[in-house]
């Protein structure tokens, strides 16, 4: 895993390692001035939800309750046979039980229910940072663990159609966001009824292809309708004298995008980072004999790590002596660092340095003379390389077909996206899973309606769908 992540000592939950982390924080950063840019505004809401706060929305609480950790007691003691041993107080029971969020629109709409009186008081435009828990039983780092960190905005709307302009505007950011910073193409689409969030009228996502040909939702924003509203009694005084219910938006991405990453761009030698999102854009590695050719070597490469910091670039130089250049140029290749710059005597007396890429694994000799701009250049070169990269491997991956034999053969023998006409009906959505695993990854937003047959029942179809294997 590049030391991202390990497995914890509490079983489907992980332990984000600092270079793991450092990734993650600078997706957050960006994501956060995303928000920002668009209104939004950061605040906190509590980890525990109370249990009838939690059901009060029959929908969101049925679709969460089979990965809900509860909280039932609030105290331990000393087992009083054992006095090493700590028990649950039995006289400790919470008069109401706590629900470890799983997601927080209950907590967030329970509270919105003292902020809003007026239209006045609209939007409210929030985003939370923070920890989430869905007991999953099936965990994979950064796919699917137990607590994952996420961000999750709560928007609230006098009107329908503000609601769902909110609801495509984060789903275009999110989409914004994974290619060109992530360097990952991804299809805007909407999902089916079956596969929406529990508790919305619409869905909308972003998903990508990973090189395994299995898709990934990466991204999702939710059109909530006034359900939340309703369900907590949400009302606000409209200018014309009336009442009625708030409309709302929910949207998230989470620590998964760490597993898109990994597994759009990674190849046998580890992982490769977008520079736009490497914690470490460039490591310098001197190469050296004795202390005096280091010492000789440091003044010019310190000057290089501040020529190009100065432009922006994040730099580490590696002086370390306790590991051969050899060792270091393997463990940065693993990391996925976009560039290496190696110097030893001879580069310094001809003024120059070897620059090696992380995307395409080649090693050229560059002059110190116009080193910052060259660096500028291909850093930039190499984030569209990779983002090329991933969109051939998605636009050769996605395979219209119009029978049943042939999706069941290019799901097997190919992968990726199958376009094929869907006769909208959840009961042909849920034999085709039976059958094959494969499942509605979205209704484009980019497909033009045309008219066709079903791909599995032969009945009327208005468009195609993306159907395919996901994590």
């Amino acid at each position: 895993m590049a030391d991202l992540a390990e497995n914890s000592a509490v079983r489907g939950c992980m332990v984000i390692k600092p270079y793991g982390y450092a990734i993650w924080e600078k997706m957050q950063s960006e994501l956060d001035k995303m928000f920002k840019a668009t209104g939004h505004q950061n605040a906190y809401f509590p980890l525990f939800v109370p249990k009838s706060l939690f059901e009060a929305e029959e929908k969101n609480a049925e679709g969460f309750a089979k990965e809900c950790a509860v909280v039932t007691h609030y105290r331990l003691k000393t087992d009083p046979n054992d006095s090493t041993k700590l028990i649950v107080d039995p006289d400790a029971k919470l008069e109401e039980e706590l629900v470890v969020r799983p997601t927080s629109e209950a907590i967030i709409w329970n509270t919105y229910k003292n902020w809003i009186q007026s239209y006045r008081d609209l939007p409210i435009l929030v985003n939370q940072w923070a920890n989430v828990v869905r007991w999953e039983m099936r965990t994979r780092l950064f796919l699917r663990t137990a607590e994952f960190l996420w961000q999750e905005g709560h928007t609230a709307h006098a009107t329908k159609e503000e609601a769902l302009e909110e609801t495509r505007l984060i789903n275009g950011l999110y989409a914004d966001f994974a290619e060109n910073f992530m360097a990952i193409p991804v299809v805007q689409g909407l999902k089916s009824e079956s596969e929406r969030f529990a508790g919305a009228e619409e869905t909308y996502c972003i998903e990508a292809l990973m090189q395994d040909g299995k898709a990934l939702q990466a991204g999702t924003s939710h059109f909530l309708g006034q359900n939340f509203a309703k369900a907590f009694d949400v009302k606000f005084a409209t200018q014309s004298g009336g009442l009625e219910y708030v409309w709302a938006s929910s949207w998230g991405v989470s620590t998964r995008l760490m597993g898109a990453l990994i597994m759009t761009h990674s190849d046998d030698n580890g992982l490769v980072l977008p520079p736009n999102l490497a914690p470490i854009q460039l490591v310098i590695v001197p190469i050296y004999k004795g202390l005096d050719q280091l010492e000789a070597i440091s003044v010019v490469a310190n000057q290089i790590k501040e020529e190009l910091e100065a432009v922006g670039i994040s730099v580490k130089y590696d002086d370390r002596d306790n590991f051969k250049p050899g060792y270091k140029f393997n463990d940065y290749e693993m990391k996925g660092v976009p560039l290496r710059i190696a110097i030893g005597p001879r580069d310094m007396e001809n003024k120059v340095v070897e620059l090696a890429r992380r995307d395409t694994l080649e090693k050229n000799s560059v002059p110190l003379d116009g080193l910052t701009d060259h660096i500028q250049a291909t850093l930039a070169e190499m984030q569209v390389n990779l983002f090329n990269k991933a969109l051939k491997f998605r636009e050769d991956h996605i395979t219209e077909v119009d029978d049943f034999d042939e999706f069941q053969s290019v799901l097997t023998n190919k992968g990726g996206f199958i376009s094929a006409h869907w006769d909208g009906t959840s009961e042909t959505e849920e034999a085709i899973k039976k059958q094959t695993k494969a499942t509605i990854r979205c209704i484009p937003l980019t497909e033009t309606p045309n008219e066709g047959k079903c791909v599995y029942s032969g009945k009327s179809s208005s468009q195609r769908v993306f159907f395919a294997k996901s994590y």
